[in-house]
This record gives structure tokens, sequence and C-alpha cells, in this order.
């Protein structure tokens, strides 16, 4: 049912899926440029078409009536922005242990423009032993897809420079929303 509902709804936005789904027991699907209200459609789409069943993150609003049953239905968890460190490790406890197969964190955190990525996605996939995938939407060639998947290092500014050098020229949904990707630590270490 899902991926008849998900094929629907990339027909009619008229997107099309490029690059190669992940193959992995579980990953961290890092999900930007995220910049309108259309990304998250468009991103359980593409999971769901290209055969993943992704858990993904969203803000605690999501999760009120009567949208809070259909949110967690099609895998939402709610994130405690007082405490995110405690999802975290829940998150890269039930990836090691086979609980989730793909992560979907909207790095960035919210839809306007902002000054850093968050660092959630490194640290879940670093706890958990888990690659990152990096995937996208791209409004004005109305594609999105799968890109590079890379294990995160000791070294913040090698990962983020792949991050950043995938992202270069991807334009999201509404272009003039898209946060830069950098992180606050790597700001912090120079």
């Amino acid at each position: 049912m899902r991926k008849i509902l998900a094929r629907i709804i990339l027909a009619v936005a008229r997107y099309r899926i490029v690059g190669t789904p992940p193959t992995t027991p579980a990953c961290v699907l890092v999900a930007a440029p995220h910049t309108s209200n259309w990304d998250f459609p468009l991103m359980l789409a593409m999971a769901w078409q290209s055969g993943l069943d992704p858990v993904w993150l969203g803000k605690k609003e999501l999760f009120r009536w009567p949208f809070g049953p259909l949110s967690r239905a099609v895998g939402g968890i709610e994130v405690d922005r007082e405490n995110p460190g405690a999802l975290v490790q829940q998150l890269a406890e039930r990836a090691r242990v086979g609980g989730v197969s793909a992560i979907v964190v909207p790095a960035e955190g919210t839809r306007s423009l902002g000054e850093f990525w968050k660092s959630g996605f490194r640290r879940i996939a670093i706890d958990a032993g888990i690659p990152i995938v990096l995937t996208y939407l791209d409004g004005p060639t109305r594609t999105g897809g799968f890109g590079p998947e890379f294990k995160p290092s000791d070294d913040i500014g090698a990962d983020m420079d792949i991050v950043r050098e995938f992202y270069k020229g991807k334009r999201g949904v509404k272009p003039k929303n898209a946060t830069p990707p950098r992180l606050r630590e790597e700001a912090e270490s120079v």
C-alpha cells in the first residue's frame, strides 16, 4: 500500500528518483535541503518507492492531535528539543539491535534559513556504528534521491566536506531557505 501511495505522490508532484537506495541493514539518511512543507511527503514517498521503511524525526507539533497517530503510524519519532542527546542514544541502540533500517534526519532542523545544521545525524551514525547516506530534493529539476554512503570518521571537517560536495548545487523546493551544510562543532574547533 505504501509503495502505491508513494508512486501517486511522486507522480502528482512530478518528481523522479535518482541514485541507488542503500542496501545496508541500517543507516542514517540525511534529508536535505529541508526548505518546505513538501519535503516530508516527497522524501517519505521516495523512501517507500525505493523499498525502505524508515523512521523519521519530527518536531513535537507534528505529534499533536489529530496528526499524532498518523505521524507515528508512518514511522514518526518525536524530537524532544530540550533533551536531544537521549533521543540520539535511543535511536543508536535501536539501530544496533536491528530495530530500524533507515533513520531519516532533517539535518537542518528547520525549513527556514539557519546558521548551522544539527549534528544528531552524525552522532547517531557514530554511536550505532552505521553509515550515513546523503539524500536530497532539488525543486528546480524535480528530482530527489540518494547520494554517497560513508562511515563518519574522527575528522568532522573531512566528513562535512563530503556532505558539502554532495549538496553543492542541490537547491531544495524553496532554495532561499536552505541552510549551508556546516556544524556548530566545526565553527567551535577553529
